[in-house]
């Protein structure tokens, strides 16, 4: 366990995820008379726990655009149907 100046800390280097090469955790003042060992321990059981990140908002972005290319598609048809009837 690292001191910090007024924290703990602990850096958890396997993570066994793809996405995350390293966790630091905070360690609250409250439970820094803990010991080291089960303090890792639970520090690894979170690390571990996630493994995806969460969802994005790319997706939404790129439906939103789907979205509004079709309904820019429509009014054009609705406008070019109205100038061909005139």
């Amino acid at each position: 366990m690292i001191k910090g100046v007024n924290r703990k800390v602990v850096e958890v280097n396997d993570t066994g995820s793809e996405y995350f090469e390293k966790i630091i955790f905070f360690v609250r003042p409250e439970y820094a008379s803990v010991s080291e060992g089960k303090i890792r321990e639970r520090a690894g059981l979170i690390a571990n726990s996630g493994t995806l990140p969460p969802p994005t908002r790319q997706n939404r972005n790129i439906i939103k655009k789907v979205l509004i290319c079709c309904l820019c598609a429509a009014l054009g048809a609705a406008a070019a149907a109205i100038i061909c009837s005139l």
